[in-house]
């Protein structure tokens, strides 16, 4: 990668760690239903690791090198919120090796978990102390820094204190109220987002899927309030898909892998749905998301090597 091509090395970029790492949760949970797909969750998994090392080196010798572009980008209203993709996607990891490498997802846990809280406290603290933020700034991004934490859960049970799992879960839901009111108000009454960050409108349907999942971690069982949060979720997602016109004909961004881990997370609600409530609708359902995801993700891998090779991100203003 040239210099200019690393100076503009986006944090967003650690987005498609988290489609990937979703993608290996969802095949692993998929193989309960068929053995043979359990094998390609871990394979997933490593690519998704192995994504995470090569992107982590590369952003940091963005921050050796052009440490103002890198800040720059961890303090612009709209770009910071992405700073989260880097701790949301060690939490993920640590998910998708919990069963495989329960010592290493028990580090990559703790050390995620940790920083995302970090992150948290500190984006808080710019959005109440805003100098130069306005209404047009906020996007389905913002969800990541602040509901992200209702993921740490999912791995967070078997890791610690069920109490520390909700404390984080308690700040997902808190937060996911609060910024889904304001982006609702956001989309109806005031501009609408821009092209390159309609994508980020699939992160709508991340936090009642994850919370769902987090919650069955937590509870065990199905009751009233899950049903909430997963038909919740279900709802967002078949609105987002009757806009799918107007999805494909965008051109090719980075924000692109917004598509990808909400609807991994949308599978793996779907997938433990069918496991607690047994149903053909269920089970028909889980196969379609597993495929639907399968194909988004080889979309969105091919499509960002073709970019890469004609270098066509990493690029100023792109």
């Amino acid at each position: 990668m040239t210099s200019t091509r690393l100076q503009n090395l986006p944090v967003s970029f650690f987005s498609s760690v988290m489609g990937l790492a979703g993608l290996a949760i969802a095949l692993q949970r998929a193989g309960e239903l068929w053995a043979p797909l359990h094998p390609f969750g871990l394979l997933v998994a490593v690519l998704s690791a192995l994504v995470f090392i090569a992107l982590t080196g590369l952003y940091a010798a963005k921050l050796f090198r052009y440490r103002a572009e890198a800040v720059a980008e961890l303090t612009h209203p709209v770009k910071m919120s992405f700073g989260a993709t880097f701790s949301v996607s060690l939490v993920l990891l640590s998910v998708a090796f919990l069963s495989s490498q329960p010592a290493l997802s028990f580090w990559l846990w703790a050390v995620g978990a940790g920083l995302h809280l970090v992150f948290t406290l500190y984006v808080l603290s710019a959005w109440i102390h805003k100098e130069n933020f306005d209404i047009n700034h906020i996007s389905p991004a913002w969800f990541i820094p602040v509901v992200g934490n209702i993921l740490v859960p999912v791995a967070g049970v078997a890791h610690a204190s069920a109490e520390l799992s909700w404390f984080f879960f308690s700040i997902g839901l808190l937060f996911w109220i609060v910024l889904f009111t304001i982006i609702v108000y956001r989309m109806i009454f005031h501009n609408p987002l821009p092209d390159k960050l309609l994508p980020t409108l699939f992160i709508l349907i991340a936090p009642p899927a994850v919370g769902f999942i987090s919650y069955i971690k937590l509870t065990g069982d199905i009751d009233s309030f899950a049903r909430v949060l997963y038909y919740g979720a279900l709802f967002l997602t078949l609105l987002l898909f009757k806009e799918l016109p107007r999805f494909v004909r965008l051109p090719f961004y980075l924000s692109w892998w917004a598509y990808s881990f909400p609807l991994a997370a949308m599978t793996v609600a779907t997938l433990i749905m069918q496991a607690h409530v047994p149903s053909a609708f269920f089970t028909f359902l889980s196969w379609i998301m597993v495929v639907v995801l399968d194909l988004v993700i080889v979309y969105l891998l091919a499509r960002t090597l073709v970019a890469v090779t004609r270098k066509q991100i990493c690029v100023e203003g792109h």
